[in-house]
């Protein structure tokens, strides 16, 4: 083990009431689980370090550049680590992450966490808007990713370096193909040992509000519902995990995800994307066992012609999240890929559900699974909260050992997601026998791209932002493969000049800072909008 110093909190880490922790559960509900012996007071650095001793000269990851053993990879951690101190990376600091897939990923993860620092998740796909909100609400004072970026992530570094951006951000660009040379002639920093109650990481959350909300997360709560993933999936020593889905997402860090092949010494493979030329070429060359997808990426898979090609009979078990499964492309999965299918329902806010390993077929195709901790306390109600009848659909309520009680400095939206006495609305609608749940829909007015959440808000300011446009109402539509699309009504300004076309409108959303995902697939030119009774715009119309 490394040598470690303790040093003060920092605001970052610290909960506004002294009365809860930073993810607004009580102390003596936090005594509460640990008693239970939910809570072990284990830390991310400590399940990192425990990897390398036990299996030094195991592998531990494989990216297109590269091949780790445990061993190398602590080596690696401690080089970037050393850059990241250089750069003035300390205990409490906000560090957002933007990085693609690759081992640097996780060298950088890990030394963040050895530094005492608080990693900010950021996806790939996230635009500048996102970056400041993230940067000014964490806050954050560091910023890590690619020094080979893409043309969008150009946009991104370009937009929040300028002269006149309102953020002050220190940039630290990482070279995935040989990463941390700077570090050869600087001392590795010591780990910095912190309490396992504390703020480990703020992850994202979708939801309806213009921007992504943050999510708190102890070291405590976060690696309970890893261990607890670990047992409800079967992964163990000695299994490949393929990283497909971006490295940062909720799903993919703990469900079981990367941190469950740190715990159990699994290998993970990265993958560049989830797409079937990407994923099949290193199924068969590195004789993967587990990976997780989403709907659309297993439907592409499942469909793609030139899948014979490889040999995948090495997986054992493919979990699939982020959006509902349908039942149809559900029983398709074993048939023709000789795969076990667990599905998988839950949130970054905690909740997870996964259907038995050795459910019956039925159960497996057609449910969203079972709370994976006797712990989960579970809610179904109507529009009042009064509980309704078991086998009725209603809204999910739900509390746990891994579910926050709050987001990160949003007091107006805590206000209407959580309970008083600290049930997560979770915006579901969905139908419980026993304890297995069925989703039937959703309340919240978030559109569901391919697993991505996506704020209508967010949408129509980025398209109001064109002097061209008077007014714009943004909607999910139905799509077999993407399970929603984005579509845009779009009224045009008089007089301003020459009017633009859908395609000119897609182009200055993607250049204004969206995420990517969040650019409209459909724009509509209209003279009005639809209007309800009283006079709102009528979604429920746009929809049809």
């Amino acid at each position: 083990m490394t040598d470690s110093v303790t040093a003060p909190m920092t605001p970052l880490e610290a909960a506004a009431d002294p009365g809860v922790l930073a993810t607004g559960v009580p102390l003596d509900v936090a005594d509460h689980y640990r008693d239970l012996g939910a809570w072990t007071g284990d830390t991310h650095w400590q399940l990192f370090r425990r990897a390398v001793d036990q299996w030094p000269s195991d592998c531990a990851a494989i990216d297109r550049t590269r091949s780790v053993t445990w061993a190398e990879l602590d080596t690696g951690v401690s080089r970037a680590a050393a850059v990241l101190a250089d750069a003035g990376v300390s205990r409490g600091d906000g560090v957002i992450l933007q990085l693609p897939n690759s081992i640097a990923y996780l060298e950088t993860v890990f030394a963040v966490w050895r530094l005492g620092a608080i990693p900010v998740f950021s996806l790939p796909a996230h635009g500048s808007g996102e970056i400041r909100h993230f940067a000014a609400h964490g806050p954050a004072r560091f910023y890590v990713s690619t020094a080979r970026p893409n043309k969008h992530l150009t946009r991104v570094h370009r937009d929040i370096t300028a002269a006149d951006t309102d953020i002050d951000l220190t940039v630290i660009l990482v070279d995935e193909t040989a990463p941390w040379t700077e570090a050869a002639s600087l001392p590795v920093p010591d780990a910095v040992e912190v309490p396992p109650s504390e703020l480990a990481f703020l992850q994202l959350s979708g939801g309806t509000t213009g921007v992504p909300k943050q999510i708190p997360k102890t070291h405590d709560d976060y690696l309970y519902s890893v261990r607890a993933s670990v047992e409800a999936c079967g992964l163990g020593h000695g299994d490949v995990l393929l990283v497909a889905l971006p490295a940062a997402h909720n799903f993919t860090m703990s469900s079981p995800g990367i941190l469950g092949a740190v715990q159990v010494g699994a290998a993970i493979v990265f993958a560049a994307d989830p797409m079937p030329t990407e994923v099949l070429p290193l199924i068969a060359a590195h004789r993967v066992t587990h990976l997780a997808l989403v709907p659309p990426a297993l439907i592409s898979l499942l469909n793609f012609p030139g899948r014979g090609d490889y040999d995948i009979s090495s997986v054992t078990t493919v979990w699939v999240g982020g959006a509902k499964l349908s039942e149809a492309a559900a029983r398709r999965v074993t048939p023709e890929l000789g795969w076990r299918l667990q599905q998988v329902f839950g949130m970054a806010e905690g909740l997870v559900n996964y259907t038995p390993l050795d459910a019956s077929i039925e159960e497996i195709v057609s449910t969203q699974g079972r709370p994976m901790s006797p712990w989960d306390e579970i809610r179904v109600v109507d529009d009042d909260d009064v509980d309704v009848p078991a086998g009725t659909p209603g809204n999910l309520l739900t509390r746990g050992p891994y579910t926050i009680r709050r987001y990160h400095r949003a007091p107006e939206v805590n206000a209407r997601s959580f309970t008083p006495d600290g049930f997560y609305r979770t915006g579901d609608i969905v139908v419980v026998d026993g304890r297995t749940l069925t989703v039937v829909g959703r309340a919240k007015d978030q559109i569901n791209r391919g697993g991505e959440k996506i704020a209508p808000e967010a949408v129509e300011n980025a398209l109001l932002m064109h002097p061209g446009v008077h007014d714009v109402s943004v909607v999910g539509v139905p799509d077999e493969i993407l399970g929603e699309k984005i579509r845009a009504f779009v009224i045009l300004r008089d007089g301003a000049g020459a009017a633009p076309t859908p395609t000119a409108l897609r182009k200055f959303a993607r250049e204004s800072g969206l995420a990517s995902f969040a650019v409209p697939d459909i724009i509509d030119i209209v003279d009005e909008f639809p209007l309800t009774g009283v006079g709102k715009v009528s979604k429920k119309a746009q929809q049809q």
